[in-house]
């Protein structure tokens, strides 16, 4: 008797594993054009899902020369005050990372920065950049700081020993200078929303932040993505049962810019959360990228369809 072939789920861009056409989505306008300025992180996570650390430089770090042809790109298409985001790694590592948020700030855009806000961010020359830009640009530079309970313990389960206690160091600097504030959480813990929700507004209360934690720009709580979950694929006939608009998704309104170790120039991906799969690789412009995306990846169902995340404000 012949052996059984198994056909795996998310392998054909057009179809699911029974055969249904998979779900897609064009792309219509850019809501975030998101920046990784590389994988190399001050700490490494259990969850990682780029799996940032002290010694992944899979993705290298960017500079004002990689990033200045894209805004460029945004500006002769008439795309014009949009949101830059950036992610990591940890940002504050990348050398020219002030440099390239001055430049980004210059062209009218506003800034959505995602930060651990440990050492790296802490560093003089970086805390002295940051007040310079903070005085020239104000509430158009927000910073969000990843903090994955509001509870020592479960943040430190997570992201290591007397990360949690750091972590509120540069998150104190920030609310004391003015900065505008952000707040990411997780999902992780199996706890309710709302319970969730009122748990980091008793530590946003204690230490006098401003943020609102039921607005959920401004407290964002991330469903979790594993490598080895198993949701559903996503159909076409998905958006109706499911009452989901497609144009709601990040890869209809958002790119993701990366640099490739040992890449001569950087590229563009579909969205933050599939920086190292090939079939989300779009170009090396935003013009190029702004195609159709099919969502075969299971963090497309997990987080963004099923799990309805979006890494932007």
């Amino acid at each position: 008797m012949a052996d059984t072939v198994l056909i795996e789920k998310f392998q054909d861009p057009r179809f699911t594993v029974k055969g249904e056409p998979r779900a897609t989505v064009a792309y219509g306008r850019t809501k975030t054009l998101w920046f990784n300025t590389g994988t190399l992180c001050n700490i490494e996570c259990i969850n990682c899902y780029i799996e940032s650390s002290p010694t992944n430089d899979r993705l290298v770090y960017l500079t004002v020369a990689d990033v200045a042809p894209y805004l460029d790109e945004l500006e002769a298409a008439g795309e014009h005050n949009i949101e830059i985001g950036f992610t990591g790694g940890e940002p504050f590592m990348a050398p020219e990372m002030i440099d390239i948020l001055r430049l980004v700030l210059a062209r009218g855009h506003s800034v959505l920065m995602l930060t651990n806000a440990m050492q790296p961010m802490m560093r003089p020359r970086v805390k002295g950049g940051l007040m310079a830009l903070l005085e020239e640009y104000g509430d158009r530079l927000v910073m969000r700081v990843s903090l994955d309970h509001f509870s020592a313990d479960l943040h430190d389960k997570e992201r290591g020993a007397g990360s949690f206690a750091l972590a509120m160091t540069g998150l104190r600097w920030l609310s004391e200078n003015g900065f505008k504030l952000a707040l990411a959480g997780r999902t992780i813990w199996g706890e309710e929303e709302q319970v969730a929700r009122e748990g980091y507004a008793g530590l946003i209360a204690s230490e006098k932040l401003s943020i609102d934690p039921d607005n959920p720009t401004e407290l964002v709580l991330f469903p979790e993505m594993r490598p080895d979950e198993d949701p559903p694929e996503i159909t076409t006939a998905c958006w109706d049962i499911l009452s989901k608009d497609p144009n709601d998704l990040m890869c209809a309104s958002q790119r993701m810019v990366v640099k490739r170790k040992g890449a001569k120039k950087a590229t563009v991906v579909a969205c933050t959360l599939l920086p190292y799969d090939p079939q989300f690789e779009l170009g090396e412009t935003l013009q190029e990228a702004r195609q159709e995306v099919s969502l075969n990846h299971s963090y497309c169902a997990s987080f963004c369809v099923l799990g309805g995340g979006s890494c932007s404000a």
